[in-house]
């Protein structure tokens, strides 16, 4: 079997790559070409679903002044998480976890990086949401609760528009009078034709899912940015390893070291150097945990709840987005099951939109996914798992800034471990002083 070991740590670029950019400037593209479609869309006649003349559910009257205007809900569910993500961002990235020394390009690489995410989860969130809503109300072209109200129909010749079924009249013929049975919408005069084919559009709510899409969305957000989960015992991976989830791992103090929670605990009873076997460079941060975790068996007192007033900041958007649905009820644009179906969209283009660019909110302490590869910026093909490693390797440029120090890789996707060539002394030494200098997202 071939031993593959690691291109030297000093020739690895320092930047990201032309290619990788450029692949995320076709996310965007994608996404605008998407949202434009969008807008089509809502230029598109919808089909129209027949109605009866008699349904008390369509004959609510016609609300000229919306409790949430289109401009108002633009505004809470993309401008206002736009500005917020930005705020959190620039005060809160990268955090407590950054040792001291690290260069200030490379904390700002990182605030960068996290806002890139940020916006660019948001806007699939948004998009997505937005292109499936306009999708499904034309396709379905269910009447709004107000459509009678818009449609201004020609009742003296109400026979002419009945579709289906027809009330048979005293003679046998089915020329009856109008008894509540359904009618084309041709029946409709009103000359404003906007008007009259968005009563058609009822099926789902736009501003239920739009509102939860960005909202929703911006909660997911705070949540992994301020913490606010519900309290857990770290069981496993990545949780287990109390320092792959810091902010630059490779720049902790102590090299070589296992910062397992078992070995922390450990080190604490046997009066070890506890400094050296936890992850925060802080050294009184490092003995406070190892104390911690030697001293505390009771499972309850090794996990706390955040504070109410983080969760109450966190849970903020979701009840704005709850309040912009239910408005859509009291102003009789939608029936209740198409503004719950809409929310229910919006809601889960959040969560996936989150997740496509976000760790898990347990257990990724806040941080956004990595960059893509060079190799795979566009195409990672058939038995690759990940966007993250090189063809040929599991390290790939970039990865020395954010690897503990004295581990060894798994090339994944040759499916076999492997001892590089640079793991004598020497070299690891040389990789430890390339990592601390280097300048990475």
């Amino acid at each position: 079997m071939p031993d593959y070991g690691f291109p030297s740590t000093p020739s690895r670029k320092s930047k990201l790559s032309a290619v990788v950019i450029g692949s995320y400037v076709f996310d965007w593209i994608i996404l605008i070409v998407v949202g434009v479609v969008g807008v089509i869309l809502g230029n598109v006649t919808p089909n129209k679903r027949p109605f009866s003349l008699q349904d008390p559910n369509i004959s609510f009257p016609f609300t000229v002044h919306e409790t949430v205007t289109s401009a108002l809900l633009l505004t809470c569910n993309a401008a206002i998480p736009v500005a917020v993500i930005l705020i959190v961002v620039m005060i809160f990235v990268p955090g407590p976890t950054v040792p001291k020394g690290t260069p200030k390009s490379l904390i700002w690489k990182r605030k960068l990086w996290e806002l890139h995410m940020g916006w660019l989860g948001l806007a699939l969130s948004l998009i997505s949401a937005w292109i499936i809503t306009q999708g499904m109300k034309n396709l379905f072209g269910k009447p709004r609760p107000d459509l009678l109200s818009r449609c201004q129909p020609d009742i003296a010749n109400i026979a002419q528009y009945i579709v289906g079924f027809h009330a048979p009249a005293d003679d046998g013929s089915l020329d009856g009078p109008y008894n509540g049975q359904l009618l084309s919408a041709d029946i409709c005069k009103n000359p404003d034709k906007d008007l009259l084919d968005d009563g058609f559009r009822s099926y789902p709510s736009g501003h239920a899912s739009s509102a939860a899409a960005g909202l929703i969305y911006l909660s997911f957000f705070l949540a992994s940015k301020f913490a606010i989960t519900i309290p857990f015992v770290p069981g496993g991976s990545p949780s287990q390893d109390t320092g792959v989830v810091t902010a630059f791992p490779s720049r902790l103090r102590a090299a070589n070291q296992d910062t397992s929670y078992e070995a922390v605990r450990q080190a604490a009873q046997h009066n070890s150097d506890i400094e050296g076997s936890v992850s925060p460079a802080d050294p009184a941060a490092a003995r406070q945990i190892g104390a911690h975790n030697s001293a505390v068996s009771s499972i309850r007192r090794q996990a706390a709840a955040p504070p109410l007033y983080l969760l109450l900041i966190t849970v903020l958007p979701f009840f704005t987005a709850i309040f912009i649905a239910s408005s859509r009820w009291f102003d009789f644009r939608h029936h209740g099951f198409d503004i719950l179906f809409g929310f229910i969209i919006g809601t889960i283009c959040a969560w996936f939109a989150f997740r496509y660019y976000h760790l898990p909110i347990r257990s990724g302490a806040g941080w956004a996914w990595g960059p893509r590869s060079h190799d795979k910026a566009f195409w990672a093909g058939l038995g690759s798992w990940s966007y993250a490693t090189d063809k040929k390797h599991w390290m790939r440029p970039g990865d020395e800034v954010e690897r503990m120090t004295g581990q060894r890789a798994d090339d994944i996707e040759l499916g076999m471990r492997y001892r590089s060539k640079a793991d004598n002394t020497s070299h690891a030494e040389g990789s430890e002083a390339a990592a601390i200098g280097s300048e990475h997202v």
